[in-house]
């Protein structure tokens, strides 16, 4: 058993400290935010993951997981202090697609003043290339008295809803410092897990990271370009995605057509990456072309909505009067998470061609609540239905795939489903007498 804390009970840090508790360590959750940790004490979490809840409820009733405000309290806990630190903070987009590190630098200067004996930090959050020689000069900068301590980076690859299952079955474990000694000591925390483990330096560990999510990301905005291409020709993008994933070089995830991706990690570490690439004097066209055609993707579902909801079959240039439906708020499945939503932009494009929006999802509803204006919030997929000119299938829930169309049909003030996801068959659809379009389904 190890004694670990974790800065930061985010998405990240919150699976992370959960998971290492599950493993038989003991696992103290720092985070400056007073009411997240009040609430996490009663088992009330901040966000939504499958299996989640039920994890961190029974680890704390062990005793081996716990939460605080309190840095002294994670790092030199009189029960054990703390071997190994885990920074599992934010690191949003600024303003240039840069990765902003303010909590970061804020993490490693409490840690620097507080620690009071010899220390591993692990970097956990996505962070650009260079910052665990960035986070060791600010921890020796600001320490009162040096305490040895060592820098490892360790990226995350999970995928929000399906994370627990992503840490305890890594397809890679990456660990990356300048002291291999330090390095083992951590992957000895992974060795349960019976995953691959690499070592590597620093700035390799960090590039990792980046590569493999503007990789999958490239994945996506590939399949969404031939989509279009299959609009044009008259083939279907999901038989093209199928034949293609049986090549094991190219391989069947992340080739599903729609709208794009999105979330917290792909959108801006794309972002970050294209940035880090420019300040190096760089040319990443590969990557602005991938951003590109992922804007394009959700603006060709509102375009494809105002084509088929005029009178007669005439084309609208506005929505101007229309009621749009929308299935789906958060940015995929099993998640409540609405960072760099899809459904949550192609709704305030909705709105800015004049149309009024009804919205309906299990989940994510709550935080949709805190960041859209003038949309009426459903009950149900029926609710939304109900007088609507049009319904964008937005969010792949599984609730979704069972509705009864027939209802949804006969509630609709026109027949109109834009599936952004291509949940349904579109002959069925047809013959149910759907006005029916996904994408890259060659009409």
């Amino acid at each position: 058993m190890k004694n670990i804390a974790v800065i930061g009970v985010g998405y990240v840090g919150l699976v992370t400290g959960t998971c290492f508790a599950d493993l038989g360590n003991r696992v103290t959750c720092v985070d400056v935010n007073e009411e997240r940790i009040a609430n996490l004490k009663q088992g009330i979490l901040p966000i939504y993951e499958p299996g989640l809840e039920e994890m961190v409820r029974r680890n704390m009733a062990a005793g081996r997981l716990s939460f605080t405000t309190s840095y002294a309290e994670a790092l030199n806990c009189p029960e054990g202090s703390a071997e190994l630190v885990f920074i599992a903070v934010n690191t949003p987009a600024g303003v240039d697609g840069e990765a902003e590190l303010r909590y970061v630098r804020a993490a490693a200067e409490t840690i620097a003043q507080t620690m009071d004996h010899p220390l591993i930090i692990v970097n956990k959050s996505t962070v650009p290339v260079g910052t665990g020689d960035w986070v060791a000069d600010i921890v020796k900068n600001k320490q009162p008295k040096p305490i040895p301590f060592s820098v490892v980076s360790n990226p995350e690859f999970l995928r929000e809803g399906s994370a627990i299952s992503d840490f305890m079955n890594p397809d890679r474990i990456v660990l990356g410092s300048l002291d291999e000694e330090a390095a083992q000591k951590v992957a000895q925390l992974y060795l349960p897990l019976r995953g691959p483990i690499m070592i590597t330096d620093l700035r390799t560990a960090e590039m990792i990271k980046y590569a493999s999510n503007a990789f999958l990301a490239t994945k996506i905005s590939f399949i969404n370009e031939i989509a279009n291409i299959c609009e044009a020709l008259g083939a279907d993008v999901k038989e093209v995605a199928a034949g293609m994933g049986y090549d094991k070089r190219i391989g069947r995830a992340f080739l599903d057509a729609g709208l794009g991706y999105g979330g917290s990690c792909f959108p801006k570490d794309v972002k970050a990456l294209a940035h880090m690439a420019n300040v190096q004097g760089k040319h990443p066209q590969l990557l602005e072309a991938v951003m590109q055609i992922n804007a394009d993707a959700r603006r060709s579902i509102v375009a494809k909505v105002r084509a088929l909801v005029g009178n007669n079959g005439a084309h609208l240039n506005r929505l101007e009067g229309r009621t749009i439906g929308v299935l789906g708020l958060a940015f995929k499945a099993n998640t409540d998470d609405i960072r760099e939503s899809q459904p949550i932009d192609i709704i305030r494009m909705v709105q800015a061609d004049g149309g009024m929006v009804k919205a309906y999802d299990p989940v994510a509803m709550p935080n949709a609540a805190k960041v859209l204006q003038n949309v009426k919030l459903c009950e149900d997929a029926y609710e939304v239905a109900e007088g609507s000119d049009a319904l964008i299938l937005a969010t792949e829930w599984n609730e979704f795939k069972n509705l009864d169309l027939v209802r949804i049909k006969r509630m609709m003030k026109q027949p109109v489903i834009v599936d952004g996801r291509n949940l349904y068959d579109p002959s069925v659809m047809r013959e149910l007498g759907f006005i029916y379009r996904g994408v890259g389904r060659g009409y």
